[in-house]
């Protein structure tokens, strides 16, 4: 990327110290990338675990680590010694952001909490990424997405579906964290500017952002004191709620309000469905949620997935075709938008990533490089610090600081 478009990007200027690792800290701090900070991925000399989850082209970097890391800078410091936590409080002297995902005792361990690291950078927004909040008799726990997915209630919802607990089949957990830590971050960051400069801490406690996300829609009647039902939406939770079988495939077809529900009924030939007393209003059709996708189902079986989209779309009911993940990669819209983009990588040669989705001032925020290899601006950011090259070398030499080797092919 150019320097003039990394800064024209909103928070080209912000400097991130990130101590996270696996997926839900990376995720945010991808984000952060992608929007324009400077990202310094501070890893531990045996790297980011999520280097080792296959593929790999290359040992150490891969797949999933090299598109969640696109972006940012890398440097490795055993930060068990004092020297290179000492190293590390110089780099956050003048940062911005410092975000974790290690336990507050380990950080506190550390001599990194944020009462010590606040005395060295007021302005700094210190954001910890919690499994659990302070205060519950869960704080400190270990968590990771399997974990919050099943204590949040995520997993039990999708017995409903399946006639037994279930993980979803998407880290959902560690997502939604990350985006409500890209939202807390940045929050800070607006506040900070508005108050005077000075910093604060913030927490982002994995179980109650994903109970809080779950309930949107689940809370229903359980809003009220006594309850009025289960915490359930039931809509969410039918089992009749699906993808819809056409002649040839299956499609993705929710006709909702009562202008679709009218449109649907006069485009299969049923105009007597308008009137009918279960479906008439969208309060009986949520009130028979069943009845209502089965008999859309039973209409749709009659034609081809091909014959019902574009009279679907004439209709004004929305109506998608069902994809695979391959589909992405030739999905028409997606090429029209310039979704994927290849960049020729030095270490793996030609990768194909999906670029951010936001558009700012009608352009799309560009694609950042993949994820460095472990250390690959160990000596670049600590020359920044006053290190002279020699001083690095001994570093190595001890362990406490890590430079990258010659990448080796994976089998």
């Amino acid at each position: 990327m150019t320097a003039t478009a990394s800064a024209s990007l909103p928070l080209a200027g912000i400097k991130v110290v990130d101590l996270t690792s696996v997926i839900m800290g990376p995720y945010c701090t991808q984000i952060l990338a992608d929007m324009g900070a400077e990202v310094i991925k501070v890893e531990s000399p045996g790297g980011d675990t999520l280097r080792a989850i296959p593929p790999a082209r290359t040992q150490g970097n891969s797949a999933l680590y090299r598109w969640l890391n696109r972006g940012k800078r890398s440097l490795a410091l055993n930060l068990k010694d004092a020297e290179a936590k000492s190293l590390l409080l110089q780099l956050v002297a003048d940062a911005d952001v410092l975000i974790h995902s290690m336990r507050p005792q380990a950080m506190a361990a550390l001599g990194l909490d944020y009462a010590q690291v606040q005395a060295r950078n007021p302005k700094l927004v210190y954001c910890n990424l919690l499994g659990f909040g302070r205060g519950g008799r869960y704080f400190g726990q270990a968590a990771y997405d399997d974990t919050i997915q099943a204590v949040s209630g995520m997993a039990m919802l999708q017995s409903e579906l399946a006639g037994q607990p279930q993980y979803v089949a998407t880290v959902m957990a560690d997502k939604v964290c990350g985006l409500t830590a890209v939202y807390a971050v940045t929050s800070a960051l607006l506040q900070r500017e508005r108050q005077g400069g000075a910093g604060t801490e913030v927490d982002v406690p994995m179980f109650e952002t994903m109970a809080s996300f779950l309930l949107v829609e689940h809370l229903t009647g359980a809003l009220y004191d006594p309850p009025q039902g289960r915490p359930v939406y039931p809509r969410a939770i039918s089992r009749e709620r699906r993808p819809f079988p056409t002649a040839d495939g299956f499609i993705s077809v929710l006709a909702y309000n009562d202008k679709q529900w009218s449109a649907f009924a006069d485009l299969t030939g049923r105009p007597e469905l308008k009137d009918d007393p279960r479906f008439r209003t969208l309060q009986d059709r949520s009130r028979n949620v069943a009845e209502w996708c089965n008999t859309i189902s039973q209409a749709l079986a009659q034609r081809s997935t091909a014959e019902w989209l574009p009279a679907l779309e004439a209709a004004g009911i929305p109506a998608a075709r069902v994809n695979t993940t391959e589909d992405l990669f030739c999905d028409p819209h997606l090429q029209d938008v310039n979704f994927f983009q290849t960049l020729d990588d030095p270490q793996d040669g030609p990768l194909r990533m999906p670029r951010p989705p936001v558009i700012f001032g009608q352009q799309p925020a560009p694609v950042r490089p993949a994820g460095p290899p472990l250390g690959q601006d160990t000596r670049a950011l600590l020359q920044s610090l006053g290190l002279s090259d020699s001083h690095i070398d001994q570093l190595c030499d001890r362990g406490i600081v890590v430079e990258p080797v010659p990448a080796e092919s994976t089998p």
